[in-house]
């Protein structure tokens, strides 16, 4: 996970963030071998250089920080002392200059998370907090169960709540230049946390972006959205279990959570089926899925209300399809993830009762961003536009896809399967 924009940010699955890159498949022979070796050698020596730089600026620039801080109001006392005594964390920007080598398969996130265990033990706390939750529910209109999703999802329900110092690794982020602005304003946000409710710096830990507490708060989301729910006269997010979960309605409902509705489900597509209309900014009303004859997964019709939803086919046609309603959308507002989105709420489906997916996502293969760079430029070359070649799959290379898929008269889903690669003249 990443954070998005300050007005709304509640950094999700940071996790992710701090996950290694994946190693690269095994190359055919020594050449390539030493290739790759090469390439890997000029990164360490370039990320060590660019460690090197920004620790040596970071004095200076904590004194900027300084003077930021007394224009912002905070005291002399946490000025001269907490942001005088604030640490350079290389890790930090170990982590943030990370780029993922391979692709995520939806297969991989989905079983990693939407595990039996965080089932059960999603039930077991609905029994424990369900009047907490229900009172919850009622005021804000966001069921127990997604809470509940969003609690197991982003901190194994509290029992992971990150180890790093979260204004070390903001002054570290903020102190470098790509995105300075956005993390120098989380950070005397978090001073400001730290002044109002005096907490001591050694306790506010989190992920190595500076997301915090059971629920995984930037310090932005925190200063907006936190809510006292034990009533103590302090919104805690770390030590609260009543703060966090509060704290996590009221931010969903502020994000436009749908009273009495659901996030979406799983479907059943014909065998027929066009694939003319995926993904969020192709949203159709229901009833124009129900003429498409596309079912629940129990074979009954989609119920005949008035909501809007768009499809999403995370593993291609082969794999689950899922109907996104408005709810969808507000999960994508918390993280801009369509696989974190479609495990949220299926986990909350089966905290509720619900039933595994119907359909199994298969097994793919994880793809690597030179491969994905050929692919794009393939396209191009034929005529299917995409843009520059940048090794990320976005919606302008599954329009691509889809393109050359019908121009081929192969199944039309936009997916990056391995026939598509084939059909290009790419060898996996």
């Amino acid at each position: 996970m990443y954070y998005l924009a300050a007005s709304i940010t509640a950094c999700v699955s940071l996790s992710a963030c701090s996950s290694s890159p994946t190693s690269s498949s095994t190359p055919s022979n020594n050449s390539e071998t030493a290739i790759v070796q090469t390439q890997a050698a000029a990164q360490e020596v370039q990320l060590s250089e660019i460690i090197t730089s920004h620790a040596a600026a970071f004095p200076t620039c904590v004194a900027n920080l300084q003077t930021r801080a007394r224009r912002e109001g905070l005291s002399e006392e946490t000025i001269n002392n907490t942001v005088a005594s604030l640490q350079f964390v290389p890790k930090v920007i170990e982590l943030d200059q990370a780029q993922p080598e391979f692709s995520q398969t939806f297969t991989n996130y989905f079983t990693k998370r939407a595990t039996d265990w965080r089932v059960n033990e999603g039930r077991r706390l609905l029994k424990k907090h369900r009047v907490l939750l229900e009172q919850l529910a009622q005021q804000y209109g966001v069921p127990p169960q997604y809470i509940l999703s969003f609690w197991g999802l982003e901190t194994n329900y509290g029992s992971y709540k990150g180890k790093m110092s979260v204004l070390d690794s903001l002054a570290t982020l903020a102190c470098e230049p790509r995105r300075s602005d956005y993390f120098t304003s989380e950070l005397m946000q978090a001073l400001k946390l730290k002044e109002k409710y005096g907490f001591d710096k050694r306790t506010m830990v989190g992920s190595w972006a500076g997301a915090m507490g059971h629920t995984q708060f930037m310090p932005s989301a925190y200063a907006k959205y936190a809510i006292d729910g034990d009533g103590d006269g302090k919104a805690d997010l770390w030590n609260s279990t009543e703060d966090a979960l509060t704290s996590a309605a009221n931010f969903l409902q502020h994000l436009g959570w749908q009273r009495n509705e659901r996030w979406g489900r799983e479907v059943l597509l014909p065998s027929n089926f066009g694939y003319e209309h995926l993904g969020a900014k192709q949203a159709q009303p229901l009833s124009q899925w129900v003429a498409q004859s596309v079912l629940q997964t129990n074979g009954l019709p989609l119920p005949a209300i008035d909501l809007k939803a768009a499809l999403y086919l995370p593993s291609g046609h082969t794999g689950p399809a899922f109907l996104g309603y408005e709810n969808f959308n507000v999960i994508m507002r918390w993280n801009r993830s369509e696989f974190y989105a479609i495990t949220v709420g299926h986990l909350a489906d089966r905290i509720n009762g619900g039933e595994p997916l119907k359909v199994t996502p298969p097994d793919q293969p994880r793809l690597s961003r030179e491969l994905i760079k050929q692919l794009q430029t393939k396209l191009n070359e034929s005529g299917f536009d995409v843009g520059k070649p940048d090794g990320v799959l976005g919606r302008n290379s599954t329009a691509g896809i889809q393109a050359f898929q019908r121009s081929n008269n192969m199944i039309a889903d936009g997916f990056p399967s391995p026939e598509v690669f084939t059909a290009l003249g790419i060898s996996l």
